[in-house]
């Protein structure tokens, strides 16, 4: 039997959901955004968000390997644009990767992101637009514009569903809304 758990309400791109709360570490819960299998959000969102970024100049989408990449594929598709899923874990296909590190709040642990040699030449001298699904830390944000600035990419927006935490840390960000830290019940 699940375990019921308190949620917080949000619409996004005029979509109604309940986001289960979530304990991260003591004392801290977030409100859980997971879009996967979702078609009705990601669809909306990615529509919302093509809305937003039109009259930014870009060349590819990039995505770290998680819940963002339903989004990326979904954008891509309405924009036309290709993306980019930088992975978690490093496979011999892979061949030389650019590299780095970051710790996600949802993990608490230190992760990997790796660019494919495949891609390189999609972002060594070209405009990108970084995405996730939500921006929290701000951890996987940085060590994907690490990769970028390594692969000699131009970031030009920065984009994500929903920002979390200290709204005005993300005003930069292009998104669809705001999800505030929960450090007390919520009812």
């Amino acid at each position: 039997m699940a375990t019921e758990r308190n949620t917080y309400p949000i619409e996004i791109a005029g979509i109604y959901r309940e986001l289960t709360l979530i304990e991260v570490q003591p004392g801290l819960r977030i409100a859980v955004l997971n879009i996967l299998g979702d078609t009705e959000l990601v669809q909306a969102c990615a529509k919302a968000l093509a809305q937003k970024i039109k009259n930014t100049e870009y060349d590819v989408l990039v995505t770290a390997e998680a819940k963002s990449i339903p989004l990326a594929h979904a954008l891509a598709v309405e924009t036309g644009q290709p993306y980019i899923v930088l992975r978690k874990v490093y496979r011999p296909y892979m061949g030389d990767t650019i590299h780095a590190e970051t710790v996600s709040i949802t993990t608490g642990k230190p992760q990997s992101l790796y660019l494919d040699e495949k891609d390189h030449n999609l972002i060594t001298g070209k405009k990108v637009i970084l995405l996730d699904d939500v921006i929290s830390t701000g951890s996987t944000l940085e060590g994907m514009k690490q990769i970028v600035q390594k692969a000699n990419g131009t970031i030009t927006a920065e984009a994500a569903i929903l920002t979390e935490g200290d709204q005005a840390r993300w005003e930069h960000i292009v998104s669809l809304g705001h999800l505030p830290l929960f450090t007390t019940d919520y009812d």
